[in-house]
């Protein structure tokens, strides 16, 4: 049996109401732990508008990731393309990988917030056709090709770049949620996929059929998919028991859905929960439930079934979210939570830096106990 890879996926899902400064620090700080335990892959997003999703640059969040950690591959999850010209994508990746030492990674998608493409007065219709044009055209600038193109939304001219990657062929990766789009594009590229909307019922129940679609687009387009390359990402909270991870994770996870993913994503169909009870009944223990909350073992039996289900899998990423407490230390024996507002000026403890002496012990989401 092929050996199964772990990754961590940070959106981020950082609450309104926490200090920023805090939250990218934890982040890395998260990044340089993960490298630690031995986790193979870390990726973030790009976001521009909800508030929560408060990485605007993942290559930069990156780099500065990069500092602080030695082996772990470091990937784009994802740059939204349509909103940037491809050969600035281009040129920011090559720097990346060098920055990273020949660990980056170049995912891609087409934008995940409806918001995202309304303040930058994109036409949601345009953002796939568009990711799909930039991927051939950055892949092309990879290779060493000089390029010229004209777009309806960018031009290049007799342009190549400085700079190749320095891995011989930087990997890369589509994200795919429950339609067959993203997986048609990879297997048109020939390229990774990232399933990120096996974070869904929908999306886990599509699974079986998905990598069908990859093998299809490939076939036809003279190119070749791995399995090896699929990562699949999945939502958890472990703890020593069941009733612990219960409770570490009920009112984060209550927050997180009633302010997020109704209030401010308006997720269709979501409603919210009158309790964090019912949070965490709906979210990990009814039928169809797509999250894990209770032990180790619990998520093994979890990750198993998804293997079976999809047929297999090189990765499987844990979705980094902020349910449990997060309590930072203050000096002896004394702690205080992490929840400056993001648009106060107060001023906070000069000792409130993130702690270097977080427990090693991996309980939430793909990070330590400290999370």
């Amino acid at each position: 049996m092929p050996r199964l890879n772990f990754g961590a996926f940070i959106a981020p899902h950082h609450p309104i109401g926490e200090h920023p400064m805090l939250q990218f620090r934890r982040d890395l700080d998260l990044v340089e732990h993960l490298d630690k335990l031995g986790y193979e892959e870390f990726w973030c997003g790009e976001h521009h508008s909800s508030g929560w999703e408060m990485i605007a640059s993942p290559e930069m969040f990156l780099a500065a990731a990069a500092e602080r950690s030695k082996r772990i591959k470091l990937a784009t999850g994802v740059i939204s393309l349509p909103y940037h010209h491809p050969f600035n994508v281009a040129q920011r990746m090559v720097q990346l990988d060098y920055m990273t030492g020949g660990r980056a990674i170049f995912g891609s998608g087409p934008g995940a917030l409806a918001s995202d493409a309304h303040t930058l007065a994109i036409d949601p219709m345009l953002l796939r056709d568009r990711q799909d044009e930039a991927i051939g055209v950055i892949r092309r600038l990879f290779r060493g090709e000089r390029v010229t193109y004209k777009s309806d939304w960018f031009t290049l001219q007799d342009a190549a770049l400085q700079l190749l990657p320095l891995q011989e062929e930087m990997p890369c990766a589509v994200a795919s949620q429950i339609s067959p789009s993203g997986m048609t594009l990879a297997g048109k590229h020939g390229i990774g996929i990232i399933s990120i909307g096996s974070l869904s019922e929908e999306g886990l129940n599509a699974l079986p059929t998905q990598w069908g679609f990859a093998e299809t687009a490939a076939a036809e387009h003279g190119q070749t998919v791995d399995r090896k390359n699929w990562r699949v990402l999945l939502s958890w909270h472990i703890a020593e028991t069941r009733e612990k991870a219960i409770a570490e994770a009920r009112d984060g996870l209550f927050r997180h859905h009633n302010e997020y993913i109704t209030a401010t994503l308006q997720r269709p169909g979501a409603r919210t929960y009158a309790t964090p009870d019912e949070a965490v009944e709906k979210t990990a223990f009814v039928p169809g439930a797509v999250a894990t909350i209770g032990t180790p073992d619990d998520l093994v039996q979890r990750i198993k079934s998804v293997l079976d289900i999809s047929g297999g899998f090189g990765t499987v990423v844990g979705f980094v979210h902020d349910w449990p407490t997060r309590r930072t230390p203050c000096g002896a024996g004394t702690w205080w939570p992490a929840t400056w507002c993001r648009r106060s000026t107060a001023t906070w403890p000069a000792c409130a830096s993130p702690a270097s002496s977080w427990p090693a012990t991996a309980s939430t989401s793909t990070a330590p106990a400290r999370r």
